[in-house]
Formats: structure tokens, sequence, C-alpha cells
């Protein structure tokens, strides 16, 4: 990680952009990785819970998981003997079964992401305008890094 940081007279480079963004994200994901474990959950269970905002395909998760659908298995099995997610036929397709967060997985990943000290207290730090340029400038980069990393 670099410690040099841009002149404020210079726009950083890209690749320091890079770096803070990593630097950032990898904190955050320690942040919630602790968080999740203090419910019994690991880092990719947790992730798996967040992601269910509806139904989900167990292929589509194992998509957004990056990895193999036999992996995503044994995750959901997990989570579904603590009655956190249910497996669900899609409407669509009777073969395809969709994962659903349980009203007790939803309680579980909300109150993982309020117990995240240490990125909320960073987010305390700024103010009500930085926090509305700092949401500005994500929502301006998330779809393109959505669509990217779906290539």
């Amino acid at each position: 990680m670099s410690t040099t940081s841009p002149r404020t007279s210079q726009a950083p480079t890209k690749l320091q952009l890079l770096e803070l963004l990593a630097a950032i994200g990898t904190a955050q994901w320690r942040d919630f990785a602790a968080a999740a474990a203090r419910y019994g959950l690991t880092s990719t269970q947790a992730r798996v819970l967040a992601q269910l905002e509806g139904p989900v395909p167990m292929r589509g998760l194992a998509t957004l998981l990056v990895c193999d659908a036999s992996n995503v298995t044994g995750i959901v099995d997990r989570l579904e003997a603590r009655e956190l997610v249910r497996r669900e036929p899609s409407a669509v397709d009777r073969r395809v079964k969709n994962v659903v967060a349980t009203d007790v997985g939803r309680d579980v990943i909300r109150r993982v992401r309020e117990e995240m000290q240490a990125t909320h207290g960073a987010l305390d730090t700024l103010d009500a305008t930085e926090s509305a340029t700092l949401y500005a400038l994500l929502e301006r980069l998330r779809p393109t890094m959505e669509r990217d990393s779906d290539a």
C-alpha cells in the first residue's frame, strides 16, 4: 500500500485512486467479516445474505461469489440449517432453485451491517456535504464497475 498522497494542487493518479479504493475495500471487508463472526457467520455466508434482496438462483449466487456452484450448495445448506434462508422453486423454471432470505436472515444481515463499527466510525468523520458527494461519486462509478465485472 502506498503511503504517498497526492499534492493538493494535482489530481491523484489512477494508481493512487486504485490503491485508496483497495485499502478502503479491504478495511470494510475486515469490518464486515468481524461483525458477521459475532453472529456465527463466515464472511461468505454473510455475503450471501447481503445479496438476497429478493430471490436469487443458486447459479446466480455462484456468479456473484465468483465460485463454483457446488460451493454455493454447501454455503446455502448451512444457512438453511440455521433458518436464515430457504430454497424455493423458480416460478419461471421449476428446475431452478432460488435462494430467499427469511425474516430472521434479513434481521441478522441488518444487524451485521449496523455493527460494522470501523466503517460507521469512518463515515461519521464526513459532514453531510461530504457524505452526499461521496455517495454521488460512488453511484456514478457503480454501474460501470458492475457492468464490467459481469463481462
